[in-house]
Order: structure tokens, then C-alpha cells, then sequence
């Protein structure tokens, strides 16, 4: 992760600060957008631990997050309004298609750029799916890639930019309609 933030110039204000506050919102990796609920102490082990409770607005899951763990989970700031533009890059770029790989590897490749919390790394899956699926039918697999992939952009970009998820669904889907039309 810590080389995307280099490689996009991300740099958060929360991330200089070293901690989040009780309402902030914030990004774990392969889950989204959540609301730091609180900030306690637990003794863990026989040593007293602060831990972030995050509720995850997709699912109202609860994740306990370490405080001094925050930058090796992935726990990050949503992005912000000068790097929105640079996810909807990511998005119009065009490769030569897919690498020929079978699907399970291509899954795997997927699922590890999911997981590093990098909404760049979230968008390039979600343009490479969105891709596929114009062509062929998606595995079973890679369908619930690219509905994560979705639903971890749509919130954050909704968050980001504050306004509803529909508005961002119709701006994705335009991403890819001049494809379509190809097909």
C-alpha cells in the first residue's frame, strides 16, 4: 500500500496526525467505508491496548482495529477531492485486454489488489471486470470481484464526493458504454 500512496501522491491529513476521532470516516481494506464509533483500552495478553471500533456502513460489521496497527492493516482516510479525477484515470485506461491467465489466477492477482486499501488499485480491478465482462460471461468468482469491487468504489466515491451512490453508478457505467458499443 505504501507504495501506490507513492506511486499516486496520496498523502492523508489523518495519516500525519496518527489517529482517527470518534465519528471520523475511514477506509479498511477489502471492506469500505466505516465510522470510528469509538477508542478503548483493552488488556490484551497481561498489556493495555487502544483499539479503534469501526462500524462498517456497507454491512454494520464491527472491527476492532489496534491503534498503533493502523498503517500495517491498511486503516486509511477517505480519499480526497483532488484525487477522485486521478481514480476515474485509472478507469479510462485501456489495456491490451486480459492477460491469458486462467480465471483462478487472475482471481488471485484481483483479490491481492483488493485487500491493499488502495481505491486505485480497487478501480484497475474494477476496470479490468468491467472489461471482461463485455466479452465473456464472468466465473462465479470473478462476479462477486467486481460486485466487491462496486460496492468498495461506489461508497467511497459517494463518501468522497458527497453525493448518493446511484450518481456514481451512472458515472462508472459511462466509463465503459463507448466499449460496449464496440462489442
Amino acid at each position: 500500500m505504501t507504495e501506490k500512496k507513492a506511486d499516486h501522491n496520496v498523502e492523508s491529513t489523518k495519516e500525519k496526525n496518527q489517529g482517527f476521532q470518534i465519528g471520523d470516516l475511514a477506509v479498511y481494506p477489502a471492506h469500505g467505508v466505516g465510522e470510528i464509533q469509538a477508542i478503548e483500552s483493552r488488556v490484551v495478553n497481561g498489556e493495555k491496548h487502544d483499539f479503534y471500533i469501526m462500524k462498517v456502513l456497507e454491512n454494520g460489521m464491527v472491527i476492532m482495529i489496534p491503534t498503533r496497527n493502523v498503517e500495517s492493516v491498511g486503516l486509511r482516510d477517505i480519499i480526497n477531492q483532488k484525487e477522485i479525477p486521478k481514480v476515474y484515470d485509472v478507469m479510462k485506461v485501456r489495456t491490451d485486454g486480459v492477460p491469458a491467465q486462467t480465471w483462478n489466477r487472475r482471481y488471485r492477482e484481483y483479490m491481492d489488489k483488493i485487500k491493499t486499501g488502495s481505491l486505485y488499485d480497487v478501480a484497475e480491478v474494477f476496470r479490468d471486470l468491467s472489461l471482461l465482462k463485455l466479452t465473456k460471461d464472468l466465473s462465479f468468482g470473478e462476479r462477486k470481484l467486481f460486485d466487491t469491487a462496486q460496492v468498495l468504489l461506489v461508497r467511497e466515491l459517494s463518501t468522497a464526493k458527497k453525493t448518493d451512490e446511484e450518481t456514481i453508478i451512472e458515472e462508472l457505467e459511462s466509463l465503459f458504454v463507448s466499449d460496449n458499443l464496440e462489442n
